[in-house]
């Protein structure tokens, strides 16, 4: 290390220094919020109780929200909200939910823990270097004063400082050049410890995720079996009835009238391909026989054939996933072509998928007129119920006036390798 390189390092050491510093103040400011939430609780039983302690907490969790940003960046990792979601179900409902969500305690104690070791972490480096650097100059100026102390009587007693006091100043410059990054960070570790989320909130919240994704599935599932329960009454069953009273009314005109038999049993025949035309529909969609052929590579490809879209397709697909998330995978797609079909206006779409070793990506867009939203009873929500099955996520990018981008993402292994990739028009 040159010379300039080591003036240059202590020089932005204690840049960075001089600028934590400022966050010392910052950490002060927030003991504010300690009794203004305190005195809300109690308050509760009356109707301003209500609005001020939600506004009370909603400023503590900005607060939290501020440092949880800071401490992530200075660590290198995003730290998450621990947050309970409270349930839409009136003010007092929410207000039960943030009083008692462990989270809201937490942030409460942070905040006078965040005033000691934010001041002590911020300011003792800085404190460090000012030491060091009055300690290196003092012996100078006690030379250039020697006179002004032999004449107050003290140069007797103060020789060994000439010695002592840059020891004790090079020994705090140390401290400082290790402080200065040390500190902050385990500012920032004492932050997330205390703002971050715990293993007991991170269970509890999985297992709430599981719950609402198994509510999900098992409506989904009720759903399903709803529509092909009905496809089956009001097609092939209702075709199958028809042939067997075609059947029957045959069987009774063929000694009498020949004629009108052989015109019956070609209506029951034109039934029965009609009935069993239907029923491979349906299989088709419950698992479409193409995906199980040729996989979700030639599926999808078959699938933008088949859109009245043009469809650019580019796949890269080095082996199959697991059956039932090419099955979701292919349906979500197949919804939002569909969609983007019937209701952006679109003339052109595009499908891309890549698997980068552990997560399925595909996006889809097209050049629709935008403004896509997922609604309750929407196609888009229930892609995204499919995809919570598999822990998916389906993100919208849809401005007004387009275009729209809609992104499906789920963990995925691949059983099987190979070597394939298609790109192209269809």
């Amino acid at each position: 290390m040159t010379d300039n390189d080591l003036v240059h390092g202590v020089g932005a050491r204690v840049g960075r220094a001089a600028v934590n510093a400022l966050r010392a103040p910052l950490s002060v400011v927030g003991l504010v919020l300690v009794p203004l939430q305190l005195v809300a609780y109690p308050m509760i039983l009356v109707t301003i109780g209500v609005p001020l302690l939600l506004l009370a907490v909603a400023l503590t969790r900005r607060y939290a929200d501020l440092h949880r940003s800071l401490a992530g960046r200075l660590l290198g990792e995003e730290i998450p909200r621990p947050y309970r979601q409270p349930p839409n179900r009136g003010p007092m409902t929410r207000v039960r939910t943030v009083a008692t969500d462990p989270a809201t305690w937490r942030d409460l104690a942070f905040l006078p823990v965040n005033a000691v070791t934010g001041v002590a972490c911020f300011v003792v480096p800085l404190g460090l270097w000012v030491g060091g650097v009055v300690g290196l100059v003092t012996p100078l100026l006690w030379l250039l004063g020697a006179d002004d102390l032999e004449f107050n009587g003290i140069a007797e007693t103060t020789p060994g400082s000439y010695v002592l006091a840059p020891l004790i100043a090079c020994l705090a410059l140390l401290l400082a050049w290790l402080a200065t990054p040390a500190l902050p960070r385990a500012h920032a570790r004492i932050t997330r410890a205390l703002l971050g989320p715990t293993a007991r909130s991170t269970l509890t919240t999985r297992v709430r995720e599981l719950a609402e994704t198994r509510a999900d599935s098992v409506d989904a599932q009720a759903a399903e079996l709803r529509r092909i329960e009905r496809d089956l009454h009001d097609g092939a069953q209702a075709r199958l009835v028809a042939l067997g009273m075609n059947l029957g009314m045959a069987e009774e005109l063929m000694a009498r009238d020949p004629q009108a038999a052989a015109e019956l049993l070609a209506e029951a025949r034109q039934s029965s391909s009609q009935a069993l035309a239907e029923l491979r529909d349906l299989v088709r969609g419950i698992h479409p026989p193409v995906l199980a052929d040729r996989g979700l590579d030639g599926a999808l490809r078959a699938l933008a054939m088949a859109s009245p879209l043009t469809v650019e397709v580019d796949l890269e697909l080095p082996g199959r996933p697991e059956a039932p998330v090419e099955s979701a995978v292919y349906f979500a797609c197949a919804e939002t072509l569909t969609n983007a079909a019937k209701h952006s206006g679109a003339t052109a779409a595009w499908l891309r998928l890549r698997h980068d070793g552990a997560r399925l990506s595909v996006m889809i867009g097209d050049d629709g007129r935008g403004g896509a939203e997922p609604t309750e009873n929407g196609g888009l929500r229930g892609i995204e119920r499919r995809l919570a099955v598999f822990d998916g996520t389906l993100g919208i990018a849809s401005p007004v006036g387009g275009p729209t981008i809609v992104t499906l993402e789920l963990p995925c292994a691949l059983s099987s390798e190979k070597t394939s990739s298609s790109s192209g028009t269809v």
